[in-house]
């Protein structure tokens, strides 16, 4: 059985944390084995965030994959990180490289990427995506899974 003692929100009441800055990503022990590495996907089809300089709310369907090396990141502390940008102000492309870049430093994967498709702002959707490097050896790496730009629907 995984130890899960040091985990402080899985099975908590946890308020929202007021900023990404602030939120705390937790993990837990992977075992990789032998063979090619597993690749885990997270899609968060309705992540939002403000615009830094109208306030206004902005639109995301994000998905994040990543090969593991001996840590996860445990989904309901990601779940209270993703929400914390509901109250944050950046542009599409900060927002994305953050979320990817503070999976990293917390998991230290043997790879990981990440695919920002943002909902139109004045008529241009703009799409951001940030990897770590090649993907693994032997690793199957699906397809996102997000069309292009067509109504994102």
């Amino acid at each position: 059985m995984i130890d899960t003692k040091n985990l402080t929100q899985l099975g908590a009441h946890v308020e929202t944390p007021q900023s990404p800055e602030t939120a705390v990503l937790e993990t837990v022990p992977f075992t990789r084995g032998d063979g090619p590495p597993a690749i885990v996907r997270f899609t968060c089809p309705e992540f939002t965030s403000l615009c830094p300089v109208t306030g206004q709310p902005d639109f995301a369907h994000i998905v994040i994959d990543y090969a593991p090396d001996a840590l996860l990141v445990e989904s309901k502390s990601l779940k209270l990180f993703m929400t914390s940008f509901r109250n944050h102000g950046a542009f599409h492309e900060d927002c994305t490289v953050m979320i990817g870049r503070r999976i990293v430093e917390a998991t230290k994967p043997l790879w990981l990427r990440i695919g920002g498709y943002w909902f139109p702002r004045g008529g241009i959707p703009i799409d951001v995506f940030w990897q770590t490097g090649a993907p693994p050896e032997g690793a199957w790496l699906p397809d996102t899974g997000v069309a292009p730009y067509r109504g994102r629907g």
